[in-house]
């Protein structure tokens, strides 16, 4: 339950609270863990590691805060990927980390959905990063990845709000993600990623990814987030198609068929549907151009 106080908070109070919480990881990552080392038979490769970190935005943000403070005590370069972080932490030092870690409750439907598609998020990030040749699209993922930081914390700490804004969506008293959010929380989750994201110092590449500054990986960043949300409300959700075109517009070597392909969990048929319908509104915007 919300104290008193804490009804009236604002986003940089949550964002202090939430930043001095101990973050959790999901208990899939220490069950992953246990499996993979005993089919090895020994310690994971760092890369295992990594992978295993990739796989859940709370451990990622764990290690990523923990790297950043060896970082600050040795001066190294900058940590913007989960491989890069567990080489700064080391094998065994990030081993420790996951298995002290508290566990969160990843049976809440509101955690595992929003969980769910920041997972969406950073695969798209990474095929999609490719199309551009990007110089790293783990990158662009991780930062994919980062940005539902905010809101997955409120879902473990304080899943009132989250449940307030989806209220707002039911009841139609709002039709964007943002505008509940706003209305019954006062701030976006997003900006709540970003503020956590500012007091733990993250990466000043990572937050620039996060924040969506205008240039194109930032924009590829924003886009994987917001495809995710659109597509975990269904194939059908006509803002995919829009979202098709502003892929095309940012990586124009690549084909509609391609983009869309990166998307997953959709039927052939649902599929077909979308391309059909960002077709015929390329065609269009073509027309509208040549006028």
């Amino acid at each position: 339950m919300l104290t008193q106080h804490q009804v009236h908070w604002g986003v940089d109070q949550w964002a202090a609270y939430l930043s001095a919480q101990s973050l959790p990881c999901m208990p899939r990552s220490k069950l992953l863990l246990a499996a993979l080392e005993e089919a090895s038979g020994d310690r994971l490769s760092v890369r295992e590691l990594a992978g295993i970190a990739s796989g859940d935005a709370f451990l990622c943000m764990r290690l990523l805060r923990a790297a950043e403070r060896q970082r600050t005590q040795r001066l190294g370069h900058e940590t913007t990927t989960a491989l890069a972080a567990l080489m700064q932490l080391g094998s065994d030092a990030f081993r420790e980390l996951l298995l002290a870690s508290p566990e969160t409750d990843d049976t809440h439907p509101g955690l595992a959905a929003c969980e769910a598609r920041s997972h969406m998020a950073m695969h798209l990030a990474l095929q999609w990063g490719t199309a551009r040749a990007d110089v790293s699209p783990e990158e662009i993922a991780l930062a994919a990845l980062l940005s539902e930081i905010g809101e997955l914390l409120l879902w473990n700490f304080a899943p009132e709000l989250p449940m307030a804004a989806l209220e707002e969506v039911a009841f139609a008293r709002a039709t964007r993600s943002v505008q509940a959010q706003e209305q019954a929380c006062g701030f976006s989750f997003r900006s709540l990623s970003c503020k956590c994201a500012t007091i733990w110092r993250l990466p000043a590449l990572l937050l620039q990814l996060i924040r969506g500054v205008d240039n194109v990986r930032a924009n590829i960043s924003r886009l994987c987030v917001d495809t995710a949300r659109h597509l975990a409300v269904g194939a059908d959700n006509p803002a995919l198609a829009c979202d098709l075109l502003e892929a095309k517009r940012l990586m124009p070597h690549a084909s509609l068929e391609w983009l869309a392909g990166c998307l997953t969990g959709i039927s052939p048929e649902a599929l077909a549907a979308l391309l059909e319908q960002a077709d015929r509104k390329l065609q269009e915007q073509a027309l509208a151009d040549h006028h």
